[in-house]
């Protein structure tokens, strides 16, 4: 009987130390906690916001992303930078298939202020959208369908 090598035995398999690394929007964007709230305790996730960003904290969060089962982005109107594009793009290219993606219309900061993109933003984005799927990336319609595919995913059966 062949001896099957370590990496290519199922049994061998052990679960990730992060079941899902949440990037996406920072800058005061709630998505965050408001997906942690409907994932159930079966589902091991990484958030990435720190208030002391420093070379510990990048140097974890490169090392979450790396690891983690699946990389989720969550793209909202609050962002004002375009890394997590880059991240997501990239992640669609090297990891298609732990790579996870949405974006969110409307965004409200806990001050209350309401955020939308405009149309021209619409209209990138729809274009970023299918070319991430063209890679791979799984994309969802809402943090409701990509809370109930981490759950399903990470649940009991897991």
């Amino acid at each position: 009987m062949p001896v099957i090598p370590f990496t290519q035995n199922p049994l061998a398999l052990k679960r990730s130390i992060c079941d899902v690394f949440l990037g996406g929007t920072c800058n005061n964007s709630t998505w965050r906690d408001n997906l942690i709230n409907h994932l159930t305790d079966d589902v091991k996730y990484f958030n990435p916001v720190v208030s002391d960003w420093n070379q510990a904290a990048k140097e974890r969060e490169l090392l979450m992303r790396e690891e983690a089962s699946f990389v989720l982005y969550v793209l909202t109107p609050a962002m004002t930078g375009v890394y997590s594009l880059a991240e997501l793009m990239d992640d669609s290219n090297k990891r298609p298939g732990k790579t996870l993606f949405s974006v969110i219309d409307v965004d409200i900061l806990p001050d209350g202020t309401t955020l939308k993109w405009s149309e021209g933003q619409k209209r990138s984005l729809a274009a970023v959208t299918e070319m991430a799927v063209n890679n791979g990336a799984r994309h969802f319609s809402g943090l409701m369908d990509v809370a109930d595919f981490l759950n399903e995913s990470f649940g009991p059966r897991y």
